[in-house]
């Protein structure tokens, strides 16, 4: 017998349960600051409203010290800068620009990552034969998750009739400028193509870059591998370059995280958010089971590691979830997916694309939104007007930008069509950042999603035999 082996396991034991111990003060602090929020709301600025909120940032601040995890101390930043919010609303609302520094980082990372990681991987690897095979299918997924998520909303809205009884502020009140006419199919298939790649990369068209990157790609794997080796080495330079610049910037998302939920909560407030408290609530309960009956059984047809598959996008959806940013997500998701066992051509494909035609938290939003304006504008859809919606927002939510609140666009033409006050859809702006979270962070989930899933459907993905399938230690560790 190992003498070594008694002394092993009860020192496994006991940092087991020093963990466990930790994790239970944390949410024991989250479930402080929250009663302290529910306070906040009821009676703003109340003193115990107040104990309870800093009890539970205190109680919070061990465990963030000593765990060396991104997602922890994101999660700590939003809930200072929630803080703050409340406390001094006006400092907070001038902290934006944080946020704005951030986003432009990111934006700076993007397009040479997405170029350099999906050129490499169909030159370098010899992925040309793939890349059709595997367009089709993320085509296919895309379709299928986001149409379930446009008719679950229609649904969870029907159920909830949260926009009844609303009362309509006076139209005078609301210049709003009339939305755009609807650009035809036609049109949305042209965007999708570049006309100038400067110009792709400067207006931030993250698909017209993954297409020129696809073309570049197949042009350079036609070519003789001596001819075109020394450019596949320098493109794999720098997409690794590219990788070490988002860690880097990365240091910088707790920052920006906080900064946004501060923005937010001090230029909101709580007051204004309670009479339209029941849309938000439908709007979360919705993504629950959108989760439960659509992600999680998906995830599980595919064979792939649910608790393993959370780890890898919980970093990613936070930093969605606090900036109201599918982009801003971005490089850490592909980072995190090639880590989980994703080949890189894959997730330089996948999770592009997915940002114009997976936008799942995106499509639920939009049918729930559309009904709810009806119901506060006192208009009685009937089911076949509904599906005719439910119908139209799927073809009109394509192509949707992944910055904040350009859903709105898509929501006011489509309401237009309808014959839907504008009015009621304003109204919805009140709330609308609260919900762009949780529909940015679930938008970023099923662009990664995707991924695993295309590449378990090509027997690539993490786990086959034929792809990396093998997670790196400290990335579960951490």
């Amino acid at each position: 017998m190992n003498p070594h082996t008694t002394e092993v396991t009860p020192r496994k034991a006991q940092t087991s349960a020093a963990q466990a111990a930790a994790r239970g003060l944390a949410v024991a602090g989250a479930a402080l600051f929250a009663a302290g929020l529910a306070v906040a709301a009821a009676h703003y600025r109340s003193e115990a409203g107040a104990a309870l909120r800093w009890v539970g940032i205190g109680i919070f601040v061990p465990y963030a010290l000593r765990r060396r995890s991104l997602l922890v101390w994101t999660f700590f930043a939003m809930v200072l800068g929630t803080e703050l919010g409340v406390e001094t609303p006006h400092f907070a609302a001038q902290t934006r620009f944080l946020g704005d520094i951030f986003l432009r980082l990111i934006r700076m990372i993007v397009a040479p990552l997405i170029f350099g990681g999906l050129v490499t991987g169909i030159a370098g690897h010899g992925e040309l034969r793939g890349v059709g095979r595997v367009a089709l299918k993320a085509v296919i997924f895309f379709e299928a998750v986001t149409s379930l998520g446009i008719f679950l909303g229609a649904i969870a809205i029907n159920l909830s009739g949260a926009g009844w009884g609303i009362t309509l502020p006076a139209a005078a009140g609301l210049a709003v400028a009339a939305p755009a006419a609807h650009a035809s199919w036609q049109d949305a298939v042209l965007n999708i193509f570049p006309e100038n790649i400067a110009q792709a990369v400067a207006q931030n068209q993250v698909l017209q870059v993954a297409v020129f990157a696809l073309l570049f790609g197949v042009a350079l794997a036609m070519l003789p591998a001596q001819r075109r080796a020394p450019l596949v080495n320098v493109l794999q330079a720098l997409t690794d370059v590219m990788f070490k610049m988002t860690r880097i910037v990365m240091y910088m998302a707790p920052v920006a995280a906080g900064a946004a939920l501060a923005y937010t909560v001090g230029s909101m407030g709580f007051a204004t958010l309670l009479p339209l408290a029941k849309l938000v609530g439908t709007y979360y309960v919705a993504l629950g089971v959108f989760v439960l009956l659509v992600l999680a059984p998906v995830l599980f047809l595919a064979r792939i590691p649910l608790g393993k598959f959370c780890a890898a996008v919980g970093e990613p959806a936070a930093i969605g979830f606090a900036t109201t940013a599918s982009e801003a997500a971005l490089p850490l998701a592909m980072e995190r997916m090639e880590e989980f066992g994703v080949p890189r051509w894959i997730v330089s494909f996948v999770i592009p694309t997915g940002y114009s035609f997976n936008m799942t938290g995106s499509s639920l939003y939009l049918s729930m939104a559309s009904i709810f304006a009806a119901q506060a504008a006192g208009m009685h859809l009937t089911v076949g007007e509904q599906l005719l919606m439910v119908f139209t927002l799927m073809l009109t939510s394509k192509g949707v930008a992944g910055v904040p609140r350009s859903v709105l666009v898509v929501l006011l033409a489509t309401a237009s069509s309808f014959h839907i006050p504008l009015t009621a859809i304003m109204i919805i702006l009140g709330v609308d950042t609260l919900m762009d979270m949780g529909r940015t962070a679930m938008n970023v989930i099923g662009n990664c999603m995707a991924s695993a899933v295309v590449a378990r459907w090509e027997g690539q993905g993490p786990g086959t035999r034929n792809g990396p399938g093998t997670i790196p230690r400290a990335f579960i560790e951490s």
